[in-house]
């Protein structure tokens, strides 16, 4: 049975509005990820090069045989029940801490708070729409357009927007190990079900130490892996919600 690389945490202060750090902080933060980054292994370079083939591959042929009408159907149903883009953009930290920007079909009415708030339970700012998006996860679908462009990948971490980079890597030890790889679609921490809203630090704790024994233990079966299981947990959630709703 897999097991997350285990990081004994010091106790963390519980989430709170992040306030700006200190030079002399950052400064202590980055030696001390420094030090602790050999833990992770590097793949060979033959991995690096069949992972990008593949996601250019899996990305396309989605892109050509699904989002060519789903796009269509989609952008339909988004600007007859709401004001707004088809798309929503948001930045967030990628490869080795730098921005891009990520595709998303818009889920919610446009408001101020979207680039600082994640979504929660029973959010009054998503859209009708927009709940069936989240649910199938078809908002994430625009994603395969960044896998394309090399921003993002197939499998990784998931991306945070940068504001909760910055505040989460105050206080969660190795947080920022996570950008030493391709963030994905889908990810180690996603399919052991740490997936969706943070409610509580142990949850994003989990992540991290997830992410982490997916840094240690990537290849290519590990992807594969990783990209049928989602394709099922995705499945079976879609088909359990509409047979509850029966």
């Amino acid at each position: 049975m897999e097991q997350p690389f285990v990081i004994k945490f010091q106790a963390a202060p519980k989430l709170r509005q992040a306030e700006p750090q200190t030079e002399v902080a950052e400064l202590r933060e980055m030696f001390r990820e420094i030090n602790h980054r050999y833990m992770v292994y590097q793949p060979s370079s033959y991995y690096a090069f069949v992972k990008r083939a593949m996601d250019i591959m899996v990305s396309l042929t989605f892109i050509a045989l699904v989002m060519s009408w789903v796009y269509p159907i989609v952008a339909l149903l988004i600007k007859l029940t709401s004001k707004g883009p088809v798309f929503f953009i948001q930045k967030r930290t990628g490869y080795k801490g730098i921005e891009f920007d990520c595709f998303k079909f818009r889920t919610m009415y446009i408001n101020a708070d979207a680039d600082t708030k994640q979504a929660t339970t029973g959010d009054k700012r998503i859209t009708t729409v927009g709940k069936f998006l989240r649910l199938t996860h078809l908002d994430e679908t625009p994603q395969f357009f960044n896998v394309l462009l090399g921003d993002m990948s197939i499998v990784g971490p998931r991306p945070h927007m940068l504001y909760h980079t910055h505040y989460y890597a105050q206080f969660i030890p190795y947080y920022n190990l996570r950008h030493e790889a391709v963030p994905g679609m889908t990810g180690m921490a996603q399919i052991k079900g740490y997936i969706g809203e943070i409610t509580v630090e142990r949850e994003l704790r989990k992540r991290v130490q997830w992410d982490v024994y997916y840094l240690k233990n990537r290849s290519i079966g590990l992807d594969i892996k990783i990209i049928f299981t989602t394709f099922a947990q995705v499945i079976g959630k879609a088909l359990g919600s509409f047979f509850k709703k029966k």
